[in-house]
Parts: structure tokens; sequence; C-alpha cells
């Protein structure tokens, strides 16, 4: 045997059948338990992995949530407030956002704007709750389906909702369309209703008999999950809780310490807001147009004809977002043909009467929308219809005056004036031309009954006509001649 030669024998668990010795390569040694080497390294993979699944448990625990979106949804459901909803549902998307927060108090709207939010609401891949607050808000007729849609539905204490039955511009309409339309909003609200696990019976009533829920009641009935005192509370009754989204997939809310985003309106969404309120619309298009028509009465002055036209385009885009009854636009029309015919045809009121009488009927009547809050008040009709033909009467009577006066320039505005006699010859016969001085001026003068004595120098005389370039004057009669 070799140096570099060892021996194992075969009771050292040598694997050679034979028995035989098996030689180990230089610097190689024999392990007297390979099956105990191998058990501790297993061991010790298997702690490595446990801690490594601890220390991942330990940063998840306290990982930062990610923030909550607030949209403030107090106004008309139209398609400006639709638009606003979809633009916070995108940011929270993009922002990968723990959930949406919709502070909602709306005397409802719209119901094809409602229909385009609930599809938003539904399709939101970030989980949105729909909270009826602050206290003393209520969710409205449209506002109520908006509740019914999303995730979680939530009410402040002292609030309602419900009232949801449709109506077509607030007239009265066909019993069987009346019926087609209760129909179809009831099937739009149950194709929801139940896939939130909501009381559907319940939320028909609401369309069907115009029922309202406070927010105790709503929650016995199961028309929401909870109702909570301010937005913190709510979260953090929230936190934790496994929620079914629309798609049928489940999600567990981790609300706890997760910050607060507002996402306000933008500027534009705000003006548009403000201009989709029937009464400012009816207010600036008034004032729009008394602008043009004050142009049209005083030529050149160009800022009233500008800022006239502007406001009345501001007028008709915030007109567009509103149900608008056409024989009312025809009123208007009417109005503005009589206004303008009165200002040229002087009839002694007739047709600015009219027109006044067609403005106050067309206003009242411009916008008619499904609740009172998108429509035009009465009280704001007859106001702006009597300032307007007010207004319009002052400037016709002012032009009918400045028609009916005298001319004020050139020679002859003379006539009527009182002119003062030049000194004169001694030897001038009385038939003659003689020169009197008026407003600083000498002019040829002549008597208008030839013969008559002749007026003393320094005298007076009045100005009857003139012919050519000479007055025909006559002696002033002083008020104490007999």
């Amino acid at each position: 045997m070799t140096p570099s030669m060892i021996l194992v024998p075969h009771s050292a668990h040598c694997s050679n059948p034979r028995g035989s010795p098996q030689p180990l390569l230089p610097g190689q040694h024999l392990n007297p338990n390979p099956q105990r080497a191998e058990t501790f390294s297993t061991k010790l993979q298997n702690c490595f992995a446990i801690l490594l699944l601890l220390l991942c448990s330990f940063a998840t625990g306290f990982a930062q949530p990610g923030p909550v979106i607030k949209l403030i949804l107090h106004d008309t459901i139209q398609p400006i407030s639709a638009g606003y909803l979809e633009r916070g549902l995108a940011e929270a998307a993009r922002r990968n956002a723990s959930a949406v927060l919709v502070s909602l108090g709306t005397p409802g709207g719209l119901f094809n704007s409602t229909r385009v939010m609930v599809h938003a609401i539904e399709r939101s891949p970030v989980p949105v709750i729909v909270y009826v607050s602050p206290s003393g808000s209520r969710a409205g007729s449209a506002g109520f389906f908006l509740l019914e849609a999303a995730d979680i539905a939530a009410m402040a204490p002292g609030t309602n909702a419900g009232a949801a039955h449709p109506t077509i511009e607030g007239r009265q309409i066909d019993p069987i369309l009346k019926e087609k339309i209760e129909n179809d909003a009831i099937a739009f609200l149950r194709s929801f209703v139940s896939r939130r696990g909501h009381n559907a019976q319940a939320a028909e009533d609401a369309v069907r008999s115009s029922k309202s829920y406070s927010d105790e009641e709503a929650l016995k009935l199961n028309l929401i999950d909870l109702s909570a005192a301010d937005d913190n509370a709510l979260l953090r009754a929230l936190d934790g809780r496994q929620i079914r989204r629309f798609d049928g997939s489940t999600q567990t809310l981790h609300l706890r310490g997760a910050p607060f985003v507002l996402v306000a309106p933008s500027l534009r969404e705000r003006i548009l807001s403000r201009l989709a309120n029937p009464d400012l619309a009816v207010l600036v298009l008034v004032l729009g147009a008394l602008l043009i028509y004050l142009e049209f009465n005083v030529p050149g002055t160009i800022v009233p004809g500008a800022v006239g036209t502007l406001l009345v385009l501001l007028a008709f885009f915030g007109f567009n977002l509103l149900p608008i009854h056409h024989t009312a636009v025809f009123l208007l029309l009417a109005a503005l043909i009589l206004f303008v015919l009165e200002a040229n045809f002087p009839s002694h009121g007739v047709l600015g009467l009219a027109g006044t009488v067609s403005l106050i009927v067309g206003l009242a009547t411009l916008v008619d929308g499904p609740i009172p809050e998108q429509r035009v008040h009465i009280s704001i009709a007859i106001a702006t219809g009597l300032a307007f033909g007010g207004i319009s009467f002052a400037l016709a009577w002012i032009a009918l005056r400045a028609r009916r006066s005298k001319v004020l320039t050139g020679p002859q505005a003379m006539i009527g004036a009182v002119a003062v006699v030049c000194p004169h010859l001694a030897d001038t016969p009385a038939s003659s031309d003689f020169q009197v001085e008026i407003r600083g001026e000498l002019w040829e003068a002549r008597l208008v009954q030839p013969g008559g004595s002749f007026p003393p120098d320094g005298s007076t005389v009045l100005v009857k006509a003139i012919e050519g370039l000479v007055l025909l004057v006559e002696p002033c009669v002083s008020k104490g001649t007999g």
C-alpha cells in the first residue's frame, strides 16, 4: 500500500458491494457521519427561511398603506360632477390608493349623468366608499343610486337617502311612459344592489314609492354597510374588513394610518358647475343681452358689446349642460325682436310690454330639470324680465326724446335764441339788414315784418328763422308790456 492510498474497511459504510477498501484522493478526508451533516444543513436552511418570512411579515405589518383619495360631491348631479368623479377615480388608480372616499350631499340630478357615474364606480380598480356626510346632508334621487353602487355605503348620523323616483324635466308624462321609466330605473338599481349584498326590495321602494330613509333605518334595512360620525371613525371601522368587488373578487381594506389626499374640483370644473346653475345662467344671459342692446343704442362704445357677447357665450355653455325647452328659446327670440322694434318704432310701450311678458315666460320655462335645483325659479324669471324690460323702456324713451329735441349745433340751433342789436348808422333805412351779436358772433339780421320799427341799439331781438346767412328776427316783448 502506497502512502497516498487509504484503505477503508467495509464496516465504515462503504458502498462497495464486495467489501474491498476504497481509495481516497489526496486532500480528501473521511466523514465519519454523513447523515448527521446533511440533517444539520437542512435545519439551517429552514431556519433562514422562517426568519425571512418573519422579517417580511414584520415589514408588511408596519408598511405605510396607500393614501385615501377624498372627493367632495356636494352639488347637483350633472355632466360636470360626473367628470369630476371620473377624474378622481383615475387619480386614485394612478397613486395606487387604498380607497376612494366620496363625501356625498346632493338633492339629485340628471339620470344620464347618474348612469355614467355608476359605471365609473363599478369599473374602478380602487375600492370606492360613498359616505353621506356631514350631518344634515342627503343623498336624494340620483344620489341614492350612487350610494348603493359603492363598494362601501356609509352614512353619517342625521343624514337621509332615498326619494329616487325618476321624472322627466318636472313635467306630467303619460302613465305608460311613466311605468316604463320606473321599470328601467328599478332594473338599473337592482343590477348592482344585489351584487353589493344590499336589500333590493327596500331599494326598489325608494324608487317606486319615493321612500326616504334615515341613517338608522338604512342600516337596519341593510341598505348601507355602516354608520360613522366622521371620516376617521369610518376608516377605523373599515380597517381590515374584507369586501367583495363588483367583479366578484374579494379584497381586504388596509386603512389604518392611511393619509387623506383631497382632490378638489379644478378651476374649469368650478366655473362650469356654477354655470350649470339655471338661475345664474339666466342672469348671465340677460346681462349679456342687455349690454349688446346698449351697444346697438349707443354705437361705438365697443366695451359693452364685447363683454355682452362673452357673457352670452358663457350662458350658452351653461345651458348646454342642462335640459332646454325649445319653445322657450322661441319666446326669448320673440322678446328680443319686440324690444328692437320698440326702440325703432315707438308704439307707446305696447311692443315693449309684449316683449317683457314674452321674456318672463321664456325665462321661466327655459330650463326645467328633474329637481327644483335644476329649474329657473319664478322669482328670478320675473325680476330679471322686469329689469330688462324697464331698462329697455328707459333706453327707448331717451332715444325718443333725442329725436324730438331741437338741434343744438349749427345755424339751426340759433332759432329761438335771443340776439343783441349792434350799433348802426343813423341814416340806415329800417328795411335794411343790420347786425346782431349772438353766441359771441356777429350775424346779419333782418326784421321778419318789413316796415316795422327799427330796434334800438343794445335792444334784444328773437331769432325766428334763418334765410341763407341772414337771421330773421323780431323785437323781444318785455313781460311788463301791456
